[in-house]
Parts: structure tokens; sequence; C-alpha cells
């Protein structure tokens, strides 16, 4: 008597399981919060140096959403064998791009350096995916002490704009010190035809102490924000510790909404839906220093993504293979594309979302499909970006000190796990972090050098990221395993 056996049904691997659709909603919502802090601290920072209005700022922020949406749902579904790792990984812009986006934006100001600033993310993002196979094979020279230098230094650099909206409460105030005579003669002539324009950057010097500079209001907002993060960080448990910043940020701003610091005009004549269209300051700038300067904080970035994603694999279980790696940094180099298209930024995957992926146990990539979708939408309502836009310098100045701190306590850890008893290491990392700090601490050192490699030398990230590599490979040589690299990783989400 024959039997009839039961089809065996073949069991779904933990990253391609697909949960009810409350829960992927929740748990994708988790994520967006997790990363929303960092998400718009970027779009901020760069439209203020820029000098947009507020409108083009909110504009920024929607964009950035609506981009790292985007680039989200690519790198966790995966678009063909050549784009997206397919792991659980949140995209967003890296704050490794801040510095020689400044540098950029300090000399083209405006519109026209909009344009510039974006024709640089575009031609970056085209050569990151071109070289992507060959960024994937280069991680022996990234050993831990190379990528916690790099870490380090970026955080160090970004704690002065952190720093700066402490003491500077609203994006008006520029200065410590002002002309109050010029001023007024700035206003008379422009009611007054026939004076010609004044040359650019033309100025008399300031004769007297910005009021508005360092005021109390400012700084006693900046200090509430920092208590509140430290106090949830100190007593929060869970996803409640992961969304401190947030919190802190959100409290901020009703506190400041209640005191008159935060208007709410432009908030209101935002629409509530709008599309994002492409090359919205018009049409990019292409400049070839400038690219190569990205590209290389484009190998940066691709580097430390790299370290993410085999952290990512082992957490999930799935092994990361070469053709796999490959394309999780490709989407690295198309979301930078999609990022300069849109009007948007650099972007790769967040750390913070790799650490909640190990801290909840869910390894569904269908988790991070859904937080790209909730950000995408997001990105669609003006009025999310305008509210980001209105809120006042101070209150992220709080923040600021935690989110670009963190990034410097991230290098740290790396650091610490770092062989000191080799005696070329404590070289490495002493002169590339003096390397980085010459832009910072003596930003005229260039005024001799030609004004078109300007961009790549007055970034800190970029001067310790070259003198880091070198170093190494001349102390120490080429070697890297995979298990620093992953291990490196896990500190970073610590």
């Amino acid at each position: 008597m024959s039997t009839v056996e039961a089809p065996v049904s073949k069991q779904v691997e933990p990253v391609d399981e697909i949960l009810p659709v409350p829960r992927l909603i929740t748990l994708g919502l988790q994520h967006v919060l997790v990363m929303y802090a960092g998400a718009v601290a970027v779009p901020f920072i760069v439209g203020n140096a820029l000098k947009l209005s507020p409108q083009d700022i909110a504009f920024l922020v929607s964009a950035d959403l609506f981009a790292c949406g985007i680039v989200t749902i690519i790198q966790s579904l995966g678009a063909s064998q050549w784009f997206g790792i397919k792991l659980p990984v949140m995209m967003g812009v890296t704050f490794a791009s801040v510095s020689p986006m400044l540098a950029i934006t300090a000399a083209n100001p405006g519109a026209q350096g909009a344009r510039l600033l974006f024709g640089t993310i575009i031609g970056a993002g085209v050569i990151a995916m071109i070289i992507a196979p060959l960024v994937s094979r280069l991680i022996r020279f990234f050993p831990p002490v190379v990528t916690g230098t790099i870490i380090l230094v970026i955080g160090v650099s970004l704690m002065k704009i952190g720093i700066g909206w402490i003491f500077a409460p609203s994006s008006a105030v520029t200065s410590k010190m002002v002309n109050p005579d010029w001023a007024k003669w700035v206003e008379a002539a422009k009611a007054t035809p026939g004076i010609p324009e004044l040359p650019k950057g033309f100025a008399p010097a300031a004769t007297m102490m910005n009021p508005a500079y360092a005021s109390a209001a400012g700084i006693g907002m900046s200090a509430l924000v920092l208590a509140i993060i430290l106090i949830i960080s100190r007593f929060g448990k869970g996803f409640l510790a992961n969304v401190a910043v947030l919190i802190g940020i959100v409290i901020g701003a009703i506190v400041a909404a209640a005191t008159g610091m935060m208007k709410f005009d432009n908030v209101m004549k935002a629409d509530w839906f709008a599309l994002i269209m492409p090359f919205h300051f018009g049409v990019p700038v292409f400049d070839i220093v400038m690219i190569l300067t990205m590209t290389i904080v484009m190998i940066v970035v691709m580097i430390e993504s790299t370290g993410m994603f085999l952290a990512l694999g082992e957490m999930t279980g799935r092994k990361v293979t070469q053709p796999m790696l490959s394309a999780g940094l490709r989407t690295d180099g198309l979301g930078t594309l999609i990022g300069g298209i849109f009007n948007t930024f650099p972007y790769t995957s967040f750390s913070q979302n790799v650490g909640l992926v190990g801290v909840t146990g869910i390894k569904s990539r269908w988790v991070t499909i859904t937080g790209g979708i909730i950000l995408l939408i997001l990105g669609l309502v003006p009025k999310m970006g305008a509210i980001v836009a209105a809120l006042p310098t101070a209150v992220l100045g709080g923040a600021g000190l935690v989110m670009f701190g963190m990034v410097a306590a991230t290098g740290i850890r790396i650091l610490a796990g770092v062989d000191f008893k080799n005696r070329f290491n404590p070289f490495i990392v002493a002169v590339s972090v003096g390397f980085g700090m010459i832009p910072l601490i003596a930003p005229d050192f260039k005024q001799w050098m030609p004004a078109q490699i300007h961009p790549m030398v007055d970034s800190g990230i970029l001067l310790a990221s070259i003198v880091a590599v070198g170093l190494n490979f001349f102390f120490n040589g080429a070697h890297n395993t995979e298990a620093e690299m992953i291990e490196a990783a896990k500190q970073s989400e610590a």
C-alpha cells in the first residue's frame, strides 16, 4: 500500500518574515523615531550654512525624509541583483559628509551654492556606484584604529556646530559681535535709489557685543533639552531610552512655543501635501575637485557601512556574501545619486537602527521597508519640514551636544578595542587627530593654497581619513579581518 507524503513547507528565514500589518507599522514607526532626530539635523545645518529661507530649509527637510524612505526601501527590499543588501537597514544622511559640504557652502551661499553642492553629491554618487565592488575589497586598509580615529574626528568636528547652536539661539544670529550703526545704514541704503551695491563680503568692523548671542534664554533652553535627554537616558528603558533625543527636542519645542521663541507663521502657510520635485534649485553644477573630495568621504562611508552590514548579517543569521556586500555598497552610491537629484545629501546605514535590531530581536527586513514607506509619506507632508525649520537653534543645541558627542564617543569605543601595545597605533591616532583638528583650530591655514582645493583641505574629516589610512599602511601594512570589522561595528551600535 503506497503512502502519499505531505508536502514539506519551506521555512521562511527571520529576515524574510512578513509580520502582521499592525506589527509592521508599529515596529517601522519605532525605527523612524529612533533615526528621526539625526535625519533632520543635516538639512537644518546645511540649509542654514547656505543662508536659505525658512521655506527652502523646510523643503530640504521634506526632501531628505522622502529620499531616506526611497533609499531605505531599495536597500532593504532589493532592486535586482545589483542594488540592496536585503537586510533590515534604515538609511539616513551621513554626518561624515557635513564638514566637506560646509566647506562648499561657505564659499558659495544661496541657490548657486545649492546647485554646486547637489552637483557634487550627484557626481560622487555615480563614482561610488562604480567603485562599490572595489571598496568592498578595501577592508584591510580600514582596521579599527583607522575607523575609530575617523569617527572620533567626525564627532569632534561636529561639536562645533552643536555648541554654536547653544549660543546662537536662532538662525538669524550669526555673530557674537555687531555694528548697530552699520545695520541702520544698510537699511537706509536699501530705501535710497542710486547707491551702488557693496562689494561681496564687505562689512565694517563690529563695535559692540551682540545682545542676542549667548543669551540666558538660549542657554537655558539648550540646558533644558540636554537635561531632559539625560534624565530619560538614565531612567528610561528600552525604546523610550532610544528616542531620548527626539523626546528632548519635542519638549524643547513645546517650551519654545509657549515662551514665544518659536514662530509658526511658515508652518501655517505650508501645505499638507506636496510632491518633492527634482532639481528644486536649478540645474546642478559640477566641479571635479569637489566631486573627488566628496568621493573620498563616500569611500569612508562605505567602509563604515561594510562593518554595519557584516554585523547585521551576524545578528540576523544571514551570511553576507561578496555579491550582497557589493549590492549594499552600490546602494549607498545610488542613494547619494538620488539624494543629489532630489536636493538632499549622501546616505548610509544608520548605526542606531542596526543597534535597535539587536535590542528588539526583530530581524525582518519588512519592518525597515515599512519604516521607509513611513519616511516617504512624511516627506510628502511639507508641514513636517516646516515645523523642523521653525525650531530655534537653541532647542537643537542641547540635542546637538548629545548627538555629535555620541559620534565622538563611538569612535572612542572602537579605539578602546585597539591594541595599543602595538607602539605604532598611538602614533596613528595622535597624528591623524592632529591633522583633523587643523581646520577647526586654524581655519585660515589654507589662505595661500589654490582656491580649487579649499573644500578638500578644509575638511578635518578628510585630512584625518587620508592621514590615518596612510600611517596605518606605513606602520602596520594592509591587514584586517572580517571579525575585526564586525566587532568595530558592534561597538558603534552600543
